[in-house]
C-alpha cells in the first residue's frame, strides 16, 4: 500500500512538472517577442524648407496678410526645431472715419515641434509645439483733416515712420503628409498671445507684422508646403 501510494505520488508531480513546462516556455517566448529594439534613427534626420500660402491668399483677399517661409530640422523623426521669417503688410482705410494704416515689416519667430505619433517613421506627422514670435516695424497713419473747433480751419492729424514693436508667443498644433517624394503638405492652428508690445503715442498699431490685427491674443492657420529632405 505504502508503494502504491509513493508510485501515486510520483505519478501526480510528474503531471504538474509536464503541465508547468508549456507554460514556462510560452514565458519564454512571450519575454523574447517584447524585447525593445534599440533606435537606430540617427540624431539629426534631415531638414524641410517650407512657404505658407495662407497668408499669401489672407493678403490677396484681405487689406493685411504676410508672406512667409520657414527652415525645420528633423531630430531622430520626434523633435523638430524651427525658425519662421516672413513679411507682414498691410495698407487699410476704415470706411466710417477714414483713418488710414499702412505698415510693411519683417517679422520672426523660433520654436519646436514635437512629434506625437507612437510611430514617428509615419508618412503622416502630428505636431504640437510652441513659438516665440517678434517684430520692430514703422507704421503710418493719417485721418481726414476735421475743422478746429476753437481757432477755426482745418486740423491736420497723423503720424509716419511711428515706431512699433512685439514679442508674443504662439502654441501650435499642425500636420503633415507626405504627397510625393519630398513633396508634403501641411497646415497648422496657432493661438498667439501677446507678451510686449510698444507703440508711438499716436495710438497703438492696427496690424502687427507676423501677429495680426493689434488684439490681445489671436487664432491662426497656416497651410504650407514642404520641401523635406
Amino acid at each position: 500500500m505504502m508503494q502504491r501510494n509513493n508510485i501515486y505520488s510520483y505519478i501526480i508531480v510528474l503531471a504538474i512538472s509536464l503541465l508547468t513546462i508549456p507554460t514556462e516556455v510560452q514565458a519564454q517566448h512571450h519575454k523574447q517577442i517584447h524585447v525593445e529594439v534599440p533606435d537606430s534613427t540617427p540624431l539629426f534626420n534631415g531638414v524641410a524648407v517650407s512657404f505658407d500660402i495662407a497668408g499669401v491668399i489672407q493678403r490677396e483677399l484681405n487689406d493685411y496678410g504676410q508672406y512667409e517661409g520657414a527652415l525645420r530640422l528633423n531630430l531622430k523623426d520626434r523633435y523638430f526645431p524651427i525658425v519662421e521669417v516672413g513679411l507682414g503688410t498691410a495698407d487699410y482705410e476704415d470706411d466710417m472715419t477714414g483713418i488710414k494704416y499702412k505698415t510693411k515689416a519683417p517679422y520672426g519667430r523660433i520654436g519646436v515641434d514635437l512629434n506625437i505619433l507612437r510611430n514617428k517613421h509615419d508618412a503622416y506627422r502630428l505636431y504640437v509645439g510652441g513659438r516665440y514670435g517678434f517684430t520692430k516695424f514703422k507704421y503710418d497713419v493719417s485721418i481726414p483733416n476735421f475743422a478746429d473747433p476753437v481757432y477755426g480751419g482745418e486740423v491736420t492729424w497723423g503720424a509716419k515712420d511711428a515706431n512699433g514693436s512685439q514679442h508674443w508667443y504662439e502654441l501650435v498644433a499642425s500636420v503633415d503628409a507626405k504627397i510625393v517624394s519630398i513633396l508634403h503638405l501641411g497646415w497648422s492652428v496657432r493661438y498667439r498671445g501677446r507678451l510686449t508690445m510698444k507703440g508711438d503715442e499716436i495710438g497703438k498699431p492696427w496690424y502687427i507684422p507676423g501677429y495680426g490685427k493689434s488684439d490681445t491674443s489671436r487664432i491662426g492657420i497656416t497651410f504650407n508646403v514642404i520641401l523635406d529632405i
